[in-house]
C-alpha cells in the first residue's frame, strides 16, 4: 500500500471574515509530484503556511508523517524543505555562510553542512561565488541559493512555490529532471506554479483550487479525459471559468495601436 506523507481534513481558514479555504480534504503519497495550481487568492500559499506551521488559527486536521501538526512539537519540519514564492534572504551573508547556517538549523554537522553546500553550488556552476556576498547575486542566482536551501538536509517532502521564478532555460531544464529523480527516489513534492506548461510536465497528480475548494484532482490525461481540453491552460481556464483571454488580448493590442500622436 502507498505510504501516505500528507493529510488534510475539512482544512479551513479565514482572513477578517474573509473565507480562504472551504473545506480542503487532500491525501498525498510518497513519491508523488503535486501540481498544486489556482487563480490569484485561490488559497494555494495559505495551505502551504499552514502545513508549514506558519500560519494558525485554521480549523480542520494537517496530518504530516501521520501526525497532527497541531499536536506535535516541530521536529516534523526536519523532514521538509521548502522555498517560498517571496523569500526573505541575508543579503549580508555570502553564499557559503547562509546554507552551512541553513544546513545547522536542520541539524547538520556545520563542516558537513558546508560541503554539501560547496558541491552543489557545483552542480551549478556557480563555484566560484560560493564564498561572495549574496547582496551581488542576480535574481536567477539566489533562487538557486533558495532551491539548494530546501535540498541540502535532505527532506523527505519538499513544498516548492514559483521555484523557477528568475532561472535560466537551462536551469529550469536541470530542476525539472532533479524534481522527476527526487520522486523516483521516494521524495514528495508539493508544487505550486502558475506557469501550466511546467506543472503540466513535471506533476504526476494535479491539484486546481477555485475559490478555496479543489475543483479537480488527477493526472493530467485524466483531466483531459474529464474536461476534454488538449493542455492544462485549457483545462484550468475551463474550470476557472475564464475564457476570455482572447477577446481581452485583443482588446489590449486595440488600445496599444491606437494612434495618439499628433498628425
Amino acid at each position: 500500500m502507498d505510504e501516505k506523507v500528507l493529510a488534510l481534513k475539512d482544512l479551513t481558514m479565514s482572513y477578517s471574515g474573509k473565507s480562504v479555504l472551504n473545506g480542503i480534504n487532500l491525501d498525498v503519497y510518497r513519491g508523488q509530484i503535486i501540481g498544486y495550481i489556482g487563480p490569484n487568492g485561490a488559497g494555494k500559499s495559505t495551505t502551504l503556511k499552514i502545513i508549514l506551521g506558519l500560519v494558525e488559527g485554521y480549523s480542520g486536521t494537517v496530518e504530516i508523517f501521520g501526525q497532527d501538526i497541531s499536536a506535535t512539537d516541530h521536529t516534523y519540519k526536519q523532514k521538509i524543505g521548502y522555498v517560498p514564492e517571496n523569500a526573505e534572504i541575508y543579503d549580508n551573508l555570502t553564499a557559503a555562510e547562509y546554507l552551512t547556517f541553513i544546513g545547522e538549523l536542520y541539524g547538520l554537522d556545520r563542516k558537513k553542512a558546508e560541503e554539501k553546500a560547496r558541491k552543489l553550488m557545483e552542480q551549478f556552476d556557480m563555484e566560484e561565488v560560493f564564498h561572495s556576498r549574496i547582496s551581488s547575486f542576480s535574481k536567477g542566482m539566489r533562487q538557486k541559493v533558495l532551491i539548494l536551501s530546501s535540498l541540502l538536509h535532505n527532506p523527505d517532502v519538499i513544498f516548492l512555490d514559483e521555484p523557477l521564478s528568475g532561472l535560466d532555460a537551462n536551469s529550469v531544464m536541470v530542476i525539472k529532471d532533479m524534481l522527476e529523480s527526487l520522486a523516483n527516489q521516494g521524495k514528495t513534492i508539493f508544487y505550486s506554479s502558475h506557469i501550466m506548461d511546467v506543472v503540466e510536465k513535471i506533476s504526476n497528480r494535479i491539484v486546481l483550487l477555485v475559490d478555496g475548494k479543489i475543483a479537480a484532482d488527477g493526472s493530467f490525461d485524466e483531466l483531459k479525459e474529464q474536461s476534454k481540453e488538449g493542455s492544462l491552460e485549457g483545462i484550468f481556464n475551463q474550470l476557472t471559468g475564464f475564457d476570455v483571454h482572447k477577446e481581452t488580448a485583443d482588446s489590449i493590442v486595440s488600445i496599444v495601436m491606437e494612434d495618439g500622436r499628433d498628425a
